[in-house]
């Protein structure tokens, strides 16, 4: 049933068509108050355009992850007052790729010879589990990859000789560790940035002010793990390489400022050394007795003494600045 292109309006089976639901969904959803009541014309019951909008936001939502109840009480706040344009458009910030990666398909045959040549059922099971690995409809032997970047990381992890077991078991509990941290991320931002649009529906003004700090905030949580994840891992790696190679690590390790210069010491003053202050303190004391060196030899050159060819001793010297005759 239609009257004219200025005001449609359609018979529940018409609606149905047009918005892609059942007649018994439409029903439903009038049941529950998501969908405002017909127009009654004589014996029959009269829809328009703003049904057919109202179940394309409700499908849209749907397909978002929303429950009905949540839907139902979105649709009675913005029925309030407040517009759909906006917050949508904010949803659909939140919801496009925080990646700029493009999913790519691979062959069972494919990944069968990137990983060693041997066709391995469990790994492709754990795969799909995780993610790693997505199925395409009608086809076995075809895969989607949404991250292939990640896919790739993994079979460089094979190629070096990890089990393909330990990199599904170690992503698994960084997967836990990584949503933890994406949870306390948003938990901080939502605090301090996001809270004044979620404690009230937003109008369109401001969910079009909150889309656009979606926007500007989105790089901020993957370059703080970036920075933070190279500063621990230069740490953890230095304490992993001294702790496995013991006294080679110590003897080659530079101090903390490294030399311009490359200088090689003797086995035996390395050796004495490390009885004198322990394996870990040898490129300390090293260092901090060439500092010292240098410094005493700037203090003789200002009071214009003569330069010692070998090393200062301890001991106080007579006139000058560093002792009193």
């Amino acid at each position: 049933m239609t009257v004219s292109a200025e005001h449609r309006a359609y018979r529940i089976e018409d609606l149905a068509h047009f918005s892609g639901a059942t007649v018994r969904t439409i029903r439903g959803y009038q049941d529950r108050g998501l969908l405002p009541k017909p127009e009654r014309r004589g014996r029959a019951n009269v829809y328009d355009d703003t049904h057919l909008a109202r179940l394309r936001q409700i499908a849209d939502l749907l397909e978002r992850g929303y429950t009905l109840a949540s839907i139902k009480e979105l649709l009675e706040a913005w029925d309030a007052g407040t517009g759909l344009g906006g917050v949508l458009g904010l949803v659909n910030e939140v919801d496009r790729p925080w990646s700029d990666e493009t999913p790519a398909r691979i062959t069972r045959a494919e990944l069968t010879e990137a990983f060693g040549g041997v066709p391995d059922q469990a790994a492709i099971v754990d795969a799909l589990d995780l993610g790693v690995l997505e199925t395409v409809p009608g086809s076995e032997d075809e895969f989607l990859v949404p991250s292939p970047q990640e896919l790739a990381v993994a079979v460089e992890l094979y190629a070096a000789g990890v089990p393909l077991s330990a990199i599904t078991g170690h992503l698994r509990e960084l997967r836990i560790q990584v949503e933890y941290i994406s949870e306390r991320f948003l938990q901080f931002t939502t605090e301090h940035v996001f809270q004044r649009y979620l404690d009230h529906p937003p109008t369109d003004a401001e969910a079009t002010e909150a889309a656009s700090l979606v926007r500007r905030l989105r790089p901020l949580a993957q370059q703080t793990i970036d920075a933070e994840l190279a500063r621990a891992m230069r740490m953890m790696a230095t304490e992993q390489v001294r702790r496995h190679l013991g006294d080679l690590a110590a003897d080659v390790a530079p101090p903390t400022e490294p030399a311009h210069v490359p200088v090689s010491l003797p086995a035996d003053t390395v050796g004495a050394v490390r009885e004198l202050v322990g394996r870990r303190n040898v490129p300390a004391f090293i260092a901090a007795a060439a500092e010292r060196e240098v410094r005493a030899r700037t203090m003789d050159a200002l009071a214009g003494l003569p330069a010692e060819d070998g090393p200062r001793t301890d001991g106080p010297r007579t006139g000058g600045p560093s002792g009193q005759g």
